[in-house]
């Protein structure tokens, strides 16, 4: 996989993570001694078990989570951050190009970028339909074009293809793939999916336990090529985690 030299580098260190007790819940202790580092240009899948924190700790890497007790360091602090959800997030009184629009400045000359990068995600024909009009996955590549419209420096994603189908799935993959390798930025991907995590990513870490913490962390040793063979893909994934 590529890398670029000038994307920022992310340090991650969530000593301790706990949500506080609340209407007679005792408090939850989350996570636990996370520490990482993340190499510019890299594409990382964070991976687990569901409930097991994820989501967690890529809302402290955002900053929508402040309360934790660790640091998150990034070596410019000025980079441009865009976060993809499991839900496509699009306004229901938008029309997908203006739901893409909305995330840029009004005078910002990207804007002029929109038309070409909606052909590119296959949205040409929806341009100007609403959200509710177009299928799940056609909204979740409005969702891709939207962050990738930012250019974004580092690309947070939570699990955004969680709940398709597998066609549909691996298609906004293999897109997902296209955009990131016309321009590459440093990807934090959470899946529970651990085949997903194999296909997609350079550098997988996963995250187990209660509170969780990091039990692995490991460089994926396929080419971009061998990515697509499902094999190949299924091979190292054995490597990485043990056969099922």
């Amino acid at each position: 996989m590529s890398s670029v030299l000038n994307v920022p580098t992310l340090q991650v260190n969530v000593a301790r993570k706990v949500f506080p007790a609340v209407a007679g819940r005792a408090a939850n202790h989350v996570l636990d001694a996370i520490l990482f580092d993340v190499e510019a240009g890299s594409f990382v899948a964070i991976t687990g078990p569901s409930g097991g924190g994820k989501s967690t700790l890529l809302n402290i890497i955002a900053g929508l989570d402040r309360a934790f007790d660790g640091g998150i360091r990034f070596s410019d602090p000025n980079l441009n951050v865009a976060f993809v959800f499991q839900s496509p997030r699009l306004l229901p009184w938008r029309t997908v190009r203006e739901n893409i629009a909305l995330v840029l400045p009004p005078n910002d000359p990207r804007h002029a970028n929109i038309d070409e990068l909606l052909g590119r995600v296959g949205l040409a024909d929806a341009a100007h339909a609403y959200p509710e009009m177009i299928s799940l996955g056609m909204q979740r590549r409005a969702a891709l074009a939207r962050a990738f419209i930012l250019e974004p420096d580092i690309l947070l994603m939570d699990e955004p293809f969680v709940s398709l189908d597998d066609p549909t799935a691996q298609g906004l993959r293999q897109l997902l793939m296209e955009l990131w390798s016309r321009r590459p930025t440093t990807v934090l991907f959470v899946t529970h999916d651990r085949q997903e995590a194999v296909m997609l990513a350079s550098r997988v870490i996963c995250l187990a336990g209660a509170p969780a913490s990091v039990v692995q962390d490991e460089a994926v040793a396929l080419t971009i090529g061998e990515r697509v063979d499902r094999d190949k893909v299924r091979a190292e994934q054995n490597r990485i985690f043990g056969a099922a």
